[in-house]
């Protein structure tokens, strides 16, 4: 089974490369983030003529979670008890979506950016992930194989990121943002794409400015979490850096991770 996470930077503007890549990929799960549509403007069509099942949620022209499943799609969830808006829709954003795929509990985050260390938007962030934190640790209790996967907007390791220099005093590096995002290993997740690509200079974003991307001046902050027993299945992770290249690409590359039966 393959499960993929993958920040599209607009669903709308990078269906085209999503379809080829799925064809060309073989992943049985896609989780979506930053699709900026209202569930009205996605192309479940698109999707579906590929085979998958799809749950999107989407509000506004911001944020957007989905996932894509060809082994089933059960049980979803759009939002998390604690979040912002939990039980309205129209209110919260759209950051969170879970459901069940083969077995597995899948979650496709879209963590708030912060955008700066003394920002209001920083204190939403941390609240966010302490909220998450608490409802996932009980989603993994009985044992179930759970991931969270997608766009976290934390660099947890120095490694993480091109230079440590250039990141000073700015968010996604922070102390308190990694404190957030190693709570969760704390509690018993599991960081699994790590191993399988280890650093320095391995990463899953970079900037559309300044030729970042040539210059392999990126950041690492898109992650697969997964509990106890979902780590135990994995059997492999890879970054798709190549997905990266090219006119009309996302500013992050998918994420691909490969279970065991």
């Amino acid at each position: 089974m393959r499960i993929a996470t993958w920040n599209v930077n607009s669903i709308r503007s990078r269906i085209d490369r999503v379809e080829a890549w799925l064809a060309r990929t073989d992943v049985d799960v896609l989780l979506v983030q930053e699709t900026k549509a209202k569930d009205e403007q996605f192309p479940y069509d698109r999707l579906r003529a590929l085979g998958y099942e799809v749950a999107h949620h989407g509000t506004n022209q911001w944020n957007g979670v989905a996932i894509a499943s060809r082994v089933g799609l059960a049980d979803v969830q759009v939002g998390f008890e604690g979040d912002p808006g939990w039980g309205d829709p129209l209110v919260a954003e759209a950051r969170a979506i879970g459901a069940t795929c083969n077995g597995i509990r899948l979650w496709s985050v879209y963590v708030p950016n912060g955008r700066a260390l003394d920002d209001p938007h920083m204190v939403y962030k941390l609240g966010w992930l302490t909220r998450l934190r608490e409802q996932a640790t009980g989603w993994a209790a009985d044992g179930t194989p759970v991931a969270l996967c997608g766009d976290w907007n934390i660099a947890p390791q120095d490694d993480d990121v091109w230079s440590m220099e250039y990141y000073l005093d700015k968010s996604h590096v922070s102390p308190g943002e990694r404190a957030a995002f190693n709570a969760f290993l704390e509690a018993g997740f599991v960081d699994v794409v790590r191993p399988h690509t280890p650093g320095p200079g391995v990463y899953t974003y970079w900037d559309y400015q300044r030729l970042a991307f040539p210059k392999r001046r990126g950041m690492r902050i898109d992650f697969v979490l997964g509990s106890p027993s979902f780590a135990a299945r994995v059997a492999g992770a890879a970054i798709d850096r190549e997905e990266r290249k090219g006119s009309g690409a996302s500013d992050h590359a998918p994420v691909v991770v490969e279970l065991e039966d």
